[in-house]
């Protein structure tokens, strides 16, 4: 059947002009077109900032390295974004990252690869508030990034280490109120479930300095959620912090 056959001018006019639209649509120049679109619905590897979110806060949501999140986005003060603004969660097409299972692609003349980012010291660390140790890292199936810290209503936490504060609120869901320290390029640290913030964005902090007070977490009980990130990573904070003095 010939196509348009049976249609009147008018439809067939139509059909011409829509499909005009779709070709005009899929030749709009892309700089990442490896990246697929899907109509109505989130872009696989991108996160559109919402109003009040922070570089730190996404590279923390998505577990990554905030300074390779600034490198793939070529941002290069990490506190210049803006809501609306498409962020890369990937190395941009053509770079030398390769994806887990997939070979390398070989070409006559291979460019330098980047040289290994340094990860800065650890800082000294100390406990952020004295009290049982509800669950250790890995073992709640909430949040099994950090380790769970009971105490009381309203109980002072505290700063684990000198740092500036890069995030406080209540923008990433099962948080609650959160505060997020970077202590150097390499090194964060959270604090979850507060009931209430007695920092803000922008504060430099000391350590041992209140930064909140404990809220209640799963279970309704007084929770503290706490986490140590390196290099955007979560790791088990047992491994820092010195030898617990409470239960």
């Amino acid at each position: 059947m010939v196509p348009g056959a049976g249609l009147s001018p008018r439809w067939l006019l139509l059909v011409v002009l829509f499909a005009a639209a779709g070709c005009a649509e899929l030749t709009r120049w892309d700089p990442y077109p490896e990246t697929p679109r899907r109509a109505g619905g989130p872009v696989p590897g991108i996160h559109v900032v919402q109003p009040g979110e922070t570089l730190f806060q996404i590279a923390f949501r998505y577990r990554l390295d905030w300074r390779e999140v600034a490198a793939w986005n070529r941002l290069g003060n990490a506190d210049r974004i803006y809501p609306g603004q498409e962020i890369r969660l990937q190395p941009p097409p053509g770079s030398r990252a390769v994806r887990a299972g997939q070979p390398e692609a070989t070409t006559t003349r291979q460019p330098a690869p980047a040289p290994a980012r340094p990860t800065a010291a650890a800082p000294p660390w100390r406990w952020p508030v004295t009290g049982e140790l509800v669950w250790q890292f890995g073992q709640s199936r909430r949040n099994p990034t950090g380790i769970g810290i009971g105490g009381t209503d309203a109980l002072e936490i505290r700063a684990a280490a000198d740092g500036d504060v890069v995030y406080s609120g209540s923008g990433l869901i099962g948080y609650g109120q959160l505060i997020i320290l970077k202590h150097n390029d390499s090194y964060l640290s959270a604090y979850g479930y507060n009931q209430a913030l007695r920092v803000a964005e922008g504060d430099q902090v000391k350590a041992g300095q209140v930064i909140a007070l404990m809220g209640r977490g799963p279970g309704d009980r007084p929770l503290l959620h706490f986490e140590i990130r390196r290099d955007g990573t979560p790791v088990d904070p047992a491994r820092y912090l010195p030898p617990r003095q409470g239960p």
